[in-house]
């Protein structure tokens, strides 16, 4: 029981301060790639600016609209931030280093992913505000859209590795990466998990330039600080399950500890993330439903099938 609080609290304490972190990184990366200076002025290589929002959203009015139903929109931030850390229960970061290694580990990482959606919807109604009803009903359609996807991309995972328990999939890929066997899957999850987490150039429902902010429009404080770390949570989250789902987790080579290997692994896919913002635009909603409907889910039906057929032919 003591080591089971003591990965929780090391968990918990990780996952926080990556996301307050990533503030920081994403700032100077973009800055990186789109050849301008970046944060500089607030302490060396401007990393106090971390303090300085933190202390800024901290010390903001928390202001509730009157016309708002206050009961939900106080309630909404808080869903996007306990689903998000809920899906982080059952990734293994190490051999034994998870907080519950459940046998059905991908489904209930598919149930609570699913669950941020109910933010986005809650949030944008609440506010009784158009531009964030708009956006809340976009990412409702986007969210639950690429959900579909998703679970279809990991199917062909479970029928390589015959399992839905996290760590015994990790465990498959001693001999080969799924990268290798499952390299349209993984382009299909990868995909979907931008719009998981609508960022750029996924990031439809907050379009500036169309909806203010979309379904976050009303929020300030802390509340809007909720939204914005359950952002980068979702960015860690995603990139630590295409590590562990098509990358080997914490497997590599011996002369570094397995949990170093995943914390390596998952920040290359979160460079992955920023560099898609610094580099790509957005389109159309209709394009990206469309692209999904169109081109994701008959790409993922037929990934699903020959992967199944190419399976029971080896086993005959």
């Amino acid at each position: 029981m003591i080591n089971t609080w003591w990965i929780i609290g090391g968990v918990l304490f990780a996952l926080l301060n990556t996301a307050a972190g990533l503030i920081w990184v994403e700032r100077r990366m973009l800055a990186l790639w789109q050849d301008r200076y970046g944060p500089n002025r607030a302490g060396p290589f401007g990393l106090l600016v971390v303090l300085a929002d933190t202390i800024k959203l901290f010390f903001k009015e928390d202001w509730i609209p009157p016309f708002a139903d206050k009961v939900v929109f106080v309630f909404a931030p808080g869903v996007v931030m306990g689903s998000v850390l809920m899906s982080f229960v059952v990734m293994p970061f190490a051999p034994g280093i998870v907080v519950a290694d459940l046998n059905i580990g991908l489904l209930f990482f598919l149930a609570m992913s699913s669950l941020g959606v109910y933010s986005v919807v809650l949030g944008g109604w609440a506010s009784n505000n158009k531009y964030a009803l708009l956006g809340a009903m976009r990412g409702a359609s986007q969210m639950i859209s690429y959900e579909v996807f998703m679970g279809l991309a990991l199917m062909g995972v479970v029928v390589l590795s015959g399992s839905f328990n996290l760590a015994e999939i990790v465990e498959a890929q001693r001999k080969v990466w799924f990268i290798i066997p499952q390299f349209i899957g993984f382009l299909i999850f990868l995909v979907a998990g931008v719009a998981e987490t609508h960022r750029l150039p996924f990031d439809i429902p907050e379009a500036e330039s169309e909806l203010v902010a979309g379904f976050h429009s009303e929020y300030s404080g802390m509340k809007f600080g909720m939204f914005f770390i359950g952002e980068y949570l979702g960015v860690t989250l995603i990139s630590g399950m295409l590590v562990t789902l098509y990358f080997g987790g914490w497997l590599g080579p011996a002369f570094l500890p397995p949990v170093l290997w995943f914390v390596i692994k998952t920040f290359a896919f979160i460079m992955l993330f920023i560099l898609f913002r610094a580099s790509m635009p957005r389109p159309r909603y209709d394009q990206l439903m469309e692209y999904g409907w169109k081109v994701l889910f008959p790409l993922s039906i037929l990934n699903l099938m020959v992967t199944a057929a190419i399976k029971l032919w080896l086993n005959t």
